[in-house]
């Protein structure tokens, strides 16, 4: 059983570091067939693509930090980059395309999870100064 537990956080770093090395290269090279968003989700993503560099920024964080969280380097690096966009994705789900619910929720319980694996090297972020 101690085994088990001690391989959890490895497991959840190679499930979160895939999920957006993957989705993050699908971004520039649409290997993936994505289903029609509903209307308004639809808008959105519209929108953010016709910025002319939003989701591509997007897309190469997520292709980063999945580099970086499957490589075991920089994992505290790689959580903070990616909370944002993981932010966004929950949102976009919850209010827009609930389709997707699932995976967000899922990729959501990592991040939080590895946070908590890797909660000492956010201390020093996270401690307020005089």
């Amino acid at each position: 059983m101690n085994t088990v537990i001690r391989r959890v956080p490895v497991v959840a770093r190679i499930f979160l570091g895939l999920v957006f090395a993957v989705f993050g290269l699908n971004g520039f090279l649409h290997f993936l067939p994505m289903p029609p968003p509903p209307a308004r989700a639809g808008a959105f993503a519209g929108a953010l693509m016709g910025s002319g560099y939003l989701m591509q920024l997007v897309f190469l964080t997520e292709l980063a930090a999945g580099v970086l969280l499957l490589s075991g380097r920089f994992v505290a690096l790689a959580l903070a980059l990616i909370a944002p966009v993981i932010v966004n994705i929950l949102a976009f789900h919850l209010f827009l395309a609930p389709a997707g619910l699932g995976l967000a929720l899922a990729v959501l319980a990592a991040e939080v999870y590895l946070a908590w694996t890797h909660r000492s090297a956010f201390v020093p972020m996270l401690r307020a100064t005089a």
